[in-house]
């Protein structure tokens, strides 16, 4: 829900529990100044039971005072909610500015002593390409940072208009590592398909590769192992195929395995650095499933270290040969 849609629901909640409000008094005040009155007199006209007449409808005012009140205490109650809700994404937009302002602030400051260097002392050409190759991390970092920002806005927006092709996903899955392997050469990779055959699925290429590239970076930035290590492997399931991709590295707590995939969350701590990149990797991931029609959870790896995130796909279904 966007901000604006947002306030006007909040304002909306506000006042019908104020004209709630204001309406069961004003139904308590007729009610005793008024109809009791009236009916008192009619009692007294033609000498009825008073009891039983003045009692029955005083049952009907309770009920619907009772019925009103409830209508107060669920909008003060949501309200709250609200409330709660906000401060929550408030916090998570804080942790989220700084992390994102460290994100860019430290490639930034890396390439301006880099090239302050180059400009005030004359480096042999080893110094260099060392420098050089570092200056270009920085800027392959700077470069992430800002393709997940426009990629999240635009998917986010409906505005992405790749197509859904039908692809061997294992396929899929090996080229890329074959094309990345530079970005990964210090990480040990297996795909591990099953031998009796391939899995298509109705993919956007970019998009999975853009998820493929999300979980990778995550297992090797969260990792304390020598050689990071990301085994993937297939399982059919009716008519979907559960993708596994499993890690070596230092996992993540149980109590924010439901978390990971919100918008600006990020496992640790922001003001200690222990809450690593923007908050926004395993967000856009969750995005990419679900424009895949698909889900997507994360778990431990039972008796390891790591671990594994499980990804559901539909399978592409071939109608059958009329016999």
């Amino acid at each position: 829900m966007n901000r604006t849609k947002w306030l006007i629901t909040l304002i909306l909640i506000f006042v019908s529990s104020c004209v709630a409000l204001g309406f069961s008094l004003f139904l308590y005040i007729y009610w005793y100044i008024k109809v009791r009155a009236g009916l008192n007199r009619l009692v007294d006209r033609f000498d009825l039971n008073a009891v039983d007449i003045l009692a029955s409808h005083t049952w009907v005012v309770i009920t619907v005072l009772s019925i009103l009140v409830g209508i107060i205490l669920l909008g003060l109650f949501t309200i709250f909610i609200y409330n709660l809700k906000t401060f929550q994404l408030f916090r998570l937009q804080r942790n989220f500015i700084n992390n994102f302002t460290h994100e860019l602030k430290t490639p930034v400051t890396s390439l301006r002593l880099f090239l302050a260097t180059f400009l005030k002392h004359d480096l042999p050409r080893e110094e260099q390409v060392k420098h050089i190759q570092t200056m270009i991390s920085d800027v392959n970092r700077l470069e992430s940072t800002i393709g997940s920002i426009l990629d999240l806005a635009e998917i986010e927006g409906r505005t992405y208009a790749g197509d859904f092709v039908e692809t061997d996903l294992v396929f899929l899955i090996r080229q890329f590592y074959q094309k990345t392997r530079h970005l990964f050469k210090n990480c040990a990779i297996t795909v591990s398909a099953p031998p009796d055959g391939s899995f298509v699925c109705r993919l956007n290429p970019h998009l999975f590769e853009m998820l493929l590239m999300n979980l990778s970076t995550n297992a090797i930035k969260y990792n304390s192992a020598g050689t990071p290590e990301i085994h993937i492997t297939f399982e059919r399931k009716k008519n979907k195929v559960l993708v596994r991709v499993a890690d070596n590295g230092i996992g993540i707590d149980p109590s924010e395995q439901k978390n990971i995939f919100k918008k600006f969350y990020q496992a640790g701590r922001a003001d200690d650095r222990s809450a690593k990149g923007s908050g926004l990797g395993l967000y856009l991931v969750a995005n990419i499933v679900r424009l895949h029609k698909g889900k997507i959870w994360v778990k431990d790896r039972p008796g390891e270290t790591g671990s594994v995130f499980v990804v559901s796909l539909p399978l592409v279904t071939k109608p059958k040969d009329p016999a």
